[in-house]
This record gives C-alpha cells, structure tokens and sequence, in this order.
C-alpha cells in the first residue's frame, strides 16, 4: 500500500469514528425521539460506509450482504419511527404511561 493510500485510510477512518462518536452523543442526548432517529440513521450510514471503505482497502466484495442488511435495517427503523411520530401527533396520550396504575 503506497503513502497516498495510508493516509487517505487514516484520514477515512478518522473522519468516520468521528462521525460514529458525534452520532453516538446525539443518540444519548436526544431530545426528541426525531433526533436521535436521524442519529441512528447517520450512525447505520456511517457503519455502512466503514464498510464500504474496508471492501476498497482489501479489495473484496465479501461484505455486500452486510451492507444491504444496514441499509434495509436503517430504512426500517426510520418508517417505523416516522409512524410512531404521525400516531403520536394524532392521538397526544397514545405514548403516555397512565398515572396511578404502577405502570411505567
């Protein structure tokens, strides 16, 4: 592997850690459940990447189906999440836990 080559994987490899730990924090910090959606999509994306960078690096395609799970699992999610959200915004006391019955 040249220099070049080196320092652009370090340079990838920085920039997506970064990315992850950035997307990490969101997804702790929130506030809202939308935040941390987009978060998670950024932080599957970002994996998805790293991926892709590791199939360029060593020069292989082992890892498609792997990539194609992430994408459908981040697709998913992000449906499910923007229906909780409509549902939510429709009925305003579907999410809330009932008071006084023990229940949490």
């Amino acid at each position: 592997m040249s220099a070049v080559m080196t320092a652009i994987t370090i340079a990838a490899g920085v920039g997506l850690t970064a990315t992850a730990l950035a997307s990490i924090v969101r997804i702790v910090r929130g506030p809202t459940i939308l935040d941390r959606m987009v978060a998670s999509d950024v932080l599957l994306t970002t994996l998805m990447l790293a991926v892709g960078a590791d199939m360029v690096v060593r020069d292989h395609t082992d890892t498609i189906p792997l990539m194609t799970v992430i994408g459908a699992t981040a697709t998913l999610a992000t449906i499910v999440v923007a229906r909780f959200v409509k549902r939510r915004a429709e009925h305003p006391n579907i999410a809330e836990p009932r008071r006084g019955t023990g229940h949490v």
